[in-house]
């Protein structure tokens, strides 16, 4: 039976007032996929999201990339819309320049909708919160529905996915076809 929402937002309380770098903490290095210790995996990754969302929102990708890594054949559907990212896309300068447009992130967080794990692979589906300057505008609230993908690759867990929206408080139905026609949707 998989875990309920409460019960890995119970187990992430410890885990989200610890701080991991690079190194795979030895939580997610040491579950055996039918140990029964799922929990302490999906616990310590909302962890590591929840972290790295803080740090984005702020301009701190540094701190961003301390806790999340993506993987060689990583992609990013970003909440904007266009092609999807992927790695080789990610230059320094392309990071620097996403520094750039997040300012002055507060009250950031991170809710866990559901969680699915299997051996080698964790997906996320949450919604992230944030009141944040975003590309220039004033600050504002933001709320983004996102499913991360993580997949294990030895001892690490990195992120194979990320897909973004902002479509946490809906939009209408003739909203949703004026932008899958490329049109506004005011």
């Amino acid at each position: 039976m998989p875990p309920t929402r409460r019960s890995i937002l119970g187990a992430a309380g410890p885990a989200l007032a610890s701080a991991a770098g690079w190194a795979v903490p030895p939580a997610l290095a040491a579950d055996p996929p039918d140990s029964g210790a799922s929990d302490g995996v999906v616990a310590e990754l909302v962890s590591l999201a929840s972290q790295a969302h803080v740090a984005l929102m702020k301009g701190d990708v540094k701190g961003y990339r301390s806790q999340i890594r993506p993987g060689a054949d990583f992609t990013l559907m970003a909440p904007f819309g266009g092609p999807p990212t992927r790695p080789v896309d990610l230059s320094d300068e392309r990071w620097e320049s996403i520094a750039r447009f997040f300012r002055n992130g507060r009250d950031s967080s991170l809710e866990l909708i559901q969680a699915y794990r299997s051996a080698d692979l964790v997906v996320l589906a949450a919604i992230e919160r944030t009141h944040a300057e975003v590309g220039g505008l004033p600050g504002q609230p933001w709320s983004l529905r996102v499913t991360l993908v993580f997949r294990r690759e030895g001892e690490q867990w990195l992120l194979a996915h990320r897909h973004a929206d902002p479509l946490a408080d809906g939009i209408s139905l003739e909203q949703a076809a004026a932008l899958a026609q490329g049109r506004s949707a005011s």
